[in-house]
């Protein structure tokens, strides 16, 4: 008789001290170094959760639901550009952009349109969107509503990360300080509402993907979420309030060995300062938990095949850092939008990772390395040394208004494209192992169709709904930004009586002003 041992059973126990001749910890228990459970994959794989979204919602319906089909596990949905800046796609600034890097929201019927078919409390979503977070989540919660669905069954992110937007990506709206007003409104609104949404998602990818180093992507991260933990609890909250629900986005970029060991470090330095600062009852509130997607910025247009090899690399080591949810980009990225088959092989990419490779039995499999112990501890000593200059000059709010971050990244991005040039650092196809073939590629092409389309969609929504009662919301919305009470609510009600996005946002844009970074980012 053979005897299988189950899967939770299988996995590969930590050494002990003796064996690995330092104290690194075990997983699932302080500092987390090692990770946040005690058997990672053996128990419960990452969360498989592809980016998606282009032209109109009906047609990124059609591509979730295409993804889910092949066995992804979580939805993570990519804004176009008016929507990400709060705009209407009848804006005279969305002309040629409505939903080109990602699907094109307006109103609650797009939302409807958007989760068509999809049971919005068996699937967890994620929203990446900043600026104008509140709205959306209010147009997500919206249309469960309308469905009969309880919230406190609604799980999901909004990253809802305004810092680095005025740090490396540049699509904020308001001034800093009325941005973090709003990210606080929503953290206090899902407490009580939707417990099991992830109400934040400090990001280090965007200003990895601008330059920064990998000590730097955890230093400029996680001085970030402190400053939302400490802004939360000025305003009233318990660290143990939101901490749980706070989640973390990182890159992956191609140094193996660094980024498997990036991850580790991030994950100990939250734990101590969190415990050191707000000494959390509830061990959740400094345990580290993430999403990685791997890199963009390291695909190329030259040879883009090779990009598939590029993102299983770092995939593996996103899984092999102790990563809750990844996303794999597609290989033809570099050049458009990804077809439905590039999508379908960067999933694959996850699944024989996680079913093919056996990482999924052990955990921590390279910890106590040499090689990623010392990486681990160099990575703890930089970052925290860039945290204690940002704490020394000020904190993060007063250095993005000097910024300093974003001096930071402009000189470590030139370095970077210094040592490409003098070919000191080796990219396959761009300074190495050249071609000079002609690239014959034929990717997703939106049907210039659909911006027309989705316009006067828009158009006809507002010819035909309840003006007054607009009216009346939106007076309502603008007297909650002047008030100083939650402003949620008050957006929840606006999008139901079928208010655009843009008009809250410009309502908002009255009440708060508008702001210009000080690096022009």
């Amino acid at each position: 008789m053979v005897l299988v041992m189950p899967p939770s059973a299988r996995f590969v126990r930590d050494a002990t001290k003796e064996e690995m001749g330092r104290e690194i910890g075990e997983a699932g228990k302080p500092p987390y170094r090692r990770g946040i459970h005690p058997g990672m994959y053996a128990d419960k794989t990452w969360t498989m959760r592809q980016y998606a979204g282009f032209s109109s919602a009906k047609k990124t319906n059609e591509r979730f639901r295409k993804l889910l089909e092949n066995g992804q596990t979580g939805i993570s949905v990519a804004f176009d550009l008016p929507t990400q800046l709060g705009l209407d796609s009848d804006d005279p600034l969305s002309s040629g952009e409505v939903g080109k890097v990602g699907v094109a929201i307006d109103t609650i019927s797009d939302m409807r349109d958007l989760f068509d078919d999809i049971d919005m409390t068996s699937i967890s979503t994620s929203m990446t969107i900043n600026a104008p977070a509140t709205t959306l989540l209010a147009l997500y919660v919206a249309v469960a509503d309308e469905r009969g669905l309880p919230r406190e069954n609604l799980a999901g992110t909004v990253q809802n990360d305004i810092l680095k937007e005025y740090i490396s990506r540049g699509l904020y709206i308001f001034p800093p300080e009325q941005s973090i007003r709003l990210t606080t409104d929503l953290m206090f609104w899902c407490k009580e509402n939707t417990p099991k949404w992830n109400t934040i998602s400090v990001s280090g990818y965007h200003m990895r993907e601008a330059g920064c180093s990998a000590s730097e992507e955890i230093a400029l991260t996680i001085s970030n979420a402190i400053f939302y933990a400490r802004n939360a609890v000025n305003r009233g909250m318990d660290i143990d309030d939101f901490a749980p629900r706070m989640s973390f986005f990182f890159a992956c970029h191609n140094d193996f060995v660094e980024e498997v060991s990036k991850f580790r470090a991030a994950r100990e330095i939250w734990y101590k300062m969190v415990e050191n600062e707000f000494s959390p009852k509830n061990n959740r509130s400094s345990q580290l938990r993430f999403h990685t997607q791997t890199s963009g910025v390291t695909l190329t247009a030259q040879q883009p095949m090779n990009n598939a090899i590029r993102v299983a690399y770092q995939a593996l080591a996103a899984v092999l850092g102790g990563t809750q949810s990844l996303h794999t980009n597609s290989f033809d990225e570099a050049l458009g939008l990804p077809t439905e088959e590039s999508a379908k092989i960067a999933l694959r990419t996850q699944q024989i990772i996680a079913e093919e490779t056996g990482i999924v039995d052990h955990v921590d499999p390279f910890g106590g390395s040499e090689s990623v112990e010392r990486t681990t501890d160099r990575l703890i000593q930089e970052a925290e040394k860039i945290i204690e200059d940002i704490e020394s000059m000020g904190g993060p709010m007063v250095c993005v208004k000097a910024g300093y971050q974003q001096r930071i990244i402009h000189e470590s991005a030139w370095n970077q494209l210094n040592r490409v040039e003098s070919c000191e650092d080796l990219v396959v196809g761009v300074n190495s192992h050249q071609d000079h073939e002609d690239l014959d590629f034929e990717g997703l092409v939106i049907n210039p169709d659909d911006e027309k389309r989705q316009i006067s969609k828009l158009i006809e929504l507002r010819e035909n709904r309840n003006q007054d009662l607009i009216g009346k919301k939106l007076s309502e919305l603008r007297d909650s930004c002047n008030d100083g009470s939650n402003i949620m609510e008050k957006i929840i009600s606006a999008v139901k009586a079928e208010a655009t996005i843009g008009e809250i946002n410009n309502i908002m844009r009255e009440e708060f002003g508008t702001w210009v970074a000080p690096s022009g980012v």
